[in-house]
């Protein structure tokens, strides 16, 4: 399967997988009312978005990997049969669910060509995005007349401003990976949600430019003599569902799928990056842009390393798709231990 985009570039493939490989842990969670350990810089990030939203014509032509994401956490509505009165997205960057909702014929089943636009399921959306230049960006493009659409200006991401139980679903689309206080927010969401209904996100994680993350160790450590990180530490898909479900959450679904973009150069690639607003905001990250020999090593090793036969650099984007409902009565509940009246023993000696 393949990206329609923009550029030059392009997805190489795409796969789900159950696990994916992974070296080590990069994410911790915190003991419940322990302090919140820092890892990102939140105003940092916050200039990031802001700075990529003043160039509006580069800002859309970037945002490829965020409209795919956006169209596949969309789909997984389809499942679902029921209307959402109101619903929140959270993180809603430039809001890219919004135009995902309104895209024709969302169904990818051949056997219904025709089907109607996801936001004939809601009745009003609350896009909600800390960054207001990122946030009204397309206010004035014909899809915000396609649906009952409300933005709201985050004072803090991590923060939900919101009245317990006032939405029928959060959805979240590319934004989780920067908040520091993941379970603090997870939880958040769980609270703002009516009994009973769903939260549906998707998140940057794992092996996330692994291609780029140990080209650029190589070229320092070559160069510098030592290395400085340069690519956000993310969660592992093992964690989200420890996360999801010490938040409440129950019938839980998490999955991962890689979607792999081909580059002409390293240079193209980290451009991309700053045009969607996903710079490196680690705290305690060298200052400055990186050095010229850096940079040039860095795209020799990443050719000699991970490129493509056709000259071209592939990029790994690693998305953990998460699926959570909030307890409410009418759930399916788990039988009781011990009373299942077949023996599973039995079952699998007969095959």
């Amino acid at each position: 399967m393949r990206l329609n985009l923009p550029r030059v570039c392009r997805p190489q493939s795409l796969r789900s997988l159950a696990i994916p490989p992974c070296e080590r842990r990069t994410y911790a969670s915190q003991a419940s009312g322990g302090a919140v350990f820092k890892v990102f810089n939140s105003r940092t990030k916050w200039l990031q978005k802001e700075r990529a939203a003043a160039n509006p014509e580069l800002s859309r032509q970037a945002d490829y990997l965020k409209d795919e994401v956006a169209m596949r956490v969309c789909e997984r509505l389809l499942d679902i049969k029921r209307q959402f009165p109101r619903v929140l997205d959270l993180g809603a960057n430039s809001c890219n669910i919004a135009r995902a909702l309104t895209r024709e014929n969302p169904d990818p089943d051949p056997s219904n060509p025709v089907s109607p636009p996801l936001a004939s399921k809601i009745g009003s959306l609350v896009a909600a995005e800390s960054s207001a230049s990122l946030l009204y960006r397309d206010a004035d493009l014909p899809f915000n007349k396609e649906l009952d659409l409300t933005r709201h200006v985050l004072a803090d991401d991590e923060s939900l401003p919101f009245e317990p139980a006032s939405f029928d679903m959060v959805l979240s689309s590319l934004s989780l990976h920067w908040i520091n206080d993941l379970p603090g927010v997870l939880s958040q969401i769980n609270s703002v949600l009516k009994p009973d209904s769903p939260f549906i996100g998707a998140m940057l994680g794992g092996d996330t430019l692994f291609e780029l993350r140990t080209s650029l160790q190589l070229a320092e450590q070559e160069r510098r003599g030592g290395i400085s990180p340069h690519v956000s530490p993310l969660a592992d898909v093992r964690d989200v569902g420890g996360l999801l479900q010490r938040a409440g959450f129950q019938l839980l679904t998490v999955d991962v799928e890689d979607i792999v973009v081909d580059y002409p150069d390293t240079f193209a690639l980290m451009q991309d990056l700053q045009a969607m607003g996903e710079g490196n905001a680690v705290l305690g990250r060298e200052m400055g842009a990186i050095g010229r020999d850096v940079l040039l090593a860095n795209e020799a090793i990443y050719r000699a390393m991970h490129g493509n036969e056709d000259g071209s650099l592939p990029a790994t984007f690693r998305i953990i798709h998460m699926i959570g409902w909030k307890e409410g009565g009418n759930q399916p509940k788990p039988l009781k231990r011990g009373s299942g009246q077949v023996n599973l023993k039995d079952v699998l000696e007969k095959k």
